[in-house]
């Protein structure tokens, strides 16, 4: 694009504002994520809104690398997310409906924010530089998966499904082969623009919990005290997952990031970020429908199926950050994975507690998990390791 100004390979900056509106729109996106796993509470509507995820993870995270390699600030830029930002509304309003009369809507939609993801980032470079020849070589299969998509919105239920799997395929061989190639990556944007689409993400468990009062509300002047202390409880879930995340991980996987250079840059911003976020902001989007359905009927015992959504989501957050944290230290989350284990037994052998006590104990599990983590890092060590990022690691 004439008169695009590319910073320095060296130099880092914040995300621009118009990258965080395009953020908000998918807020949109998630909650119809959730609506669908809330109304299909089945394996198969749990594989259908992974699909539908999957495709409109690539957008966003096509659209993060290219405003990571161009600055969001100049205007060719903004117009670019803006456009991108008009087509993600009526994607995310057609997810409910896109393995049927939506399916159309949805991927002429999600398919345009990867075009326009790749067209920027192409636009950015010389054709002679071996970033162009990366981006080329990760857009081309990009090109052909979107072509999938648009004609299998078009299809018939089956060979739509057929033809959108087809299309994450292709997708995931494109990622794969890009890691062979030269990247622009700054540490800094990379961090900042996953932190921010996690928020996205728990913001679902704020609308599930306004949603309880809502309906509390409607049915008598005043709410409850089982309400009241589902509330508090779901809010401190909301919390904690922040905390899980924002106060460690995210500062220590951008630390690890900067400590790479080229190539390994490229396959760690790739593996850690692109890969392992996945189940992270995917795990708190199904938590989230969990926990509105419990937070709806606090009284009752939970369905074993939102037992399941919920015990899930948190299990796919957790693990993505042990993976995460794995792939960058080689250092094994224990406190993480021995939560999880324990999450996984209370809701096999308390099933039958109803949805405040089960988000209780819950919250009680991660509060110490996360205590009993902080203890064993900030205690004094006798001695340093001497690897790459030891430090870092330490605080895992």
């Amino acid at each position: 694009m004439r008169g695009l100004v590319v910073p320095e390979a060296n130099e880092d900056f914040t995300a621009d504002p118009v990258e965080l509106f395009f953020d908000l729109a998918f807020v949109l996106a998630f909650s119809q994520l959730v609506s669908h796993l809330v109304h299909h509470p089945t394996w198969e509507g749990a594989g259908e809104a992974l699909l539908l995820f999957l495709i409109m993870w690539t957008g966003w995270s096509t659209f993060t690398w290219s405003a990571n390699a161009v600055p969001g600030s100049a205007r060719d830029v903004r117009a670019i997310f803006l456009v991108a930002t008009a087509a993600s509304i009526p994607m995310g309003a057609s997810i409910t409906t896109a393995y049927g009369s939506g399916g159309g809507t949805f991927a002429i939609c999600a398919s345009v924010i990867v075009l326009m993801a790749i067209g920027l980032q192409l636009g950015g470079f010389d054709p002679t530089a071996p970033q162009f020849q990366s981006a080329l070589r990760y857009g081309i299969p990009n090109m052909l998966a979107s072509i999938a998509i648009i004609v299998g919105g078009f299809l018939d239920r089956t060979p739509r499904i057929v033809l959108w799997i087809a299309a994450i395929l292709i997708i995931l061989y494109a990622m794969w082969q890009a890691g062979e190639g030269q990247w622009l990556v700054r540490s800094g944007h990379f961090a900042e623009r996953h932190g921010l689409i996690i928020i996205i993400a728990l913001g679902e468990v704020v609308v599930a919990i306004g949603l309880s009062v809502i309906e509390s509300l409607s049915e008598s002047e005043s709410l409850p005290s089982q309400t009241i202390w589902g509330l508090a409880a779901a809010g401190v879930l909301a919390a904690l997952l922040w905390w899980s995340y924002f106060d460690r991980v995210l500062p220590a996987l951008e630390h690890r990031n900067e400590s790479l250079q080229g190539r390994e840059r490229g396959l760690f911003t790739r593996d850690v970020y692109t890969g392992w976020h996945v189940p992270i902001v995917s795990g708190i989007i199904v938590a989230a429908a969990g926990v509105e359905e419990i937070l709806l009927h606090p009284k009752d015992a939970a369905h074993t199926e939102f037992l399941v959504m919920f015990g899930g989501g948190l299990g796919l957050f957790y693990l993505g950050i042990a993976g995460a944290v794995y792939r960058s230290f080689r250092a094994i989350a224990k406190e993480r994975l021995a939560a999880l284990v324990a999450i996984a037994v209370l809701l096999i052998l308390g099933r039958d507690l109803d949805g405040v006590a089960l988000l209780l104990i819950v919250d009680g599990i991660l509060l110490v998990n996360l205590v009993v983590e902080h203890i064993r890092i900030e205690k004094p060590h006798s001695t340093t390791e001497s690897v790459p990022g030891a430090e870092s690691a330490s605080a895992h």
